[in-house]
């Protein structure tokens, strides 16, 4: 069985989101809309992270959709954001994003924050889209995170961001939180966690998640991205990122993480690999994983710490 807080996400009951969060998800559940993908855990402990890996009991619901869209003639319909699908739409987040229900999701409430326009997932991210992600966080203890493209282990070219709730059932609910240190205890500059082998970029966040504007948030976050970026080399004047990258944000920290592949040894890795959710096809996959290693698996999928920029 999984852990309680994968099973039962807790957030604040008085917050506005939330209950159009469950709203949507019983409506969508009713007419078929919303098409969660069942997994079973497993815990598989790699330097003292004890990391959730899920097995999929079937993929076919979401391999047998993607065909269809990639036999499309036009490239920008597929796209399965313009037009979203209404039934699976919670709310408007700002003037230039929307929030909808992640269709085939592997967690309870796994949302999306998309822009409303156009825009590429390999395009930096904006002020804009950190004052939506506020509006979110503010509401929600989640986690956050950005794929930057294919590499990073991005489905869709639309740009969005997306956000798994957490349950305040566990101290730390987020496996990779458990290697990080306490904030007082930061390497810096730049922040790392000396434990992960791979390039990444840690800063703490004390922002009064619960007090300030979104507006106010918006450009803190923007800021302590950018401050990241750097730290992970990336050419902060260049139109759009020269290297993809993974961005993992709560409330009390983001981190980024350098990628150079979408795969390895035919296990996909996005994000939350990252955050320590792993997700597997098969019972093969994951003792193929146990062989590999999950930080090993990171790594060959990242880049080495001590490979240079």
């Amino acid at each position: 069985m999984p852990p309680a807080w994968m099973i039962d996400p807790l957030l604040a009951p008085s917050t506005a989101l939330w209950p159009l969060i469950e709203q949507t998800t019983r409506q969508a559940l009713a007419k078929g809309a919303l098409q969660p993908i069942a997994t079973q855990t497993q815990i598989v402990e790699d330097g003292g992270i004890p990391f959730l890996v899920r097995v999929v009991d079937s993929l076919a619901r979401k391999e047998k959709a993607q065909p269809a869209r990639r036999d499309r003639p036009q490239p920008q319909q597929d796209n399965p954001f313009l037009p979203y699908e209404a039934d699976l739409f919670v709310t408007d987040l700002s003037p230039t994003h929307v929030c909808l229900l992640n269709k085939f999701n592997v967690v309870d409430h796994h949302l999306l924050i998309i822009t409303r326009e156009y825009e590429s997932q390999q395009a930096w991210l904006t002020l804009e889209d950190f004052v939506a992600l506020a509006r979110c966080l503010t509401e929600i203890k989640g986690l956050s995170f950005y794929n930057s493209g294919p590499v990073a282990g991005a489905s869709q070219h639309h740009k969005h961001l997306q956000l798994i709730p957490l349950s305040s059932a566990a101290a730390d609910p987020i496996p990779i939180a458990t290697a990080i240190p306490a904030p007082s205890a930061a390497i810096a500059p730049p922040p790392l966690v000396p434990s992960l082998p791979f390039q990444h970029g840690l800063q703490p966040l004390t922002l009064a998640w619960t007090q300030a504007p979104c507006h106010d948030l918006g450009p803190e976050l923007l800021r302590v991205y950018r401050q990241i970026m750097g730290t992970l080399g990336l050419d902060l004047a260049a139109a759009q990122p020269d290297q993809p990258y993974n961005l993992l944000i709560t409330r009390d920290w983001m981190m980024g993480i350098r990628r150079s592949h979408p795969s390895y040894q035919g296990i996909n890795v996005n994000s939350l690999g990252y955050a320590g959710w792993l997700l597997v096809k098969t019972p093969e996959d994951l003792e193929k994983l146990c062989q590999i290693g999950p930080l090993n698996l990171l790594t060959q999928v990242g880049v080495p710490r001590a490979q240079t920029v």
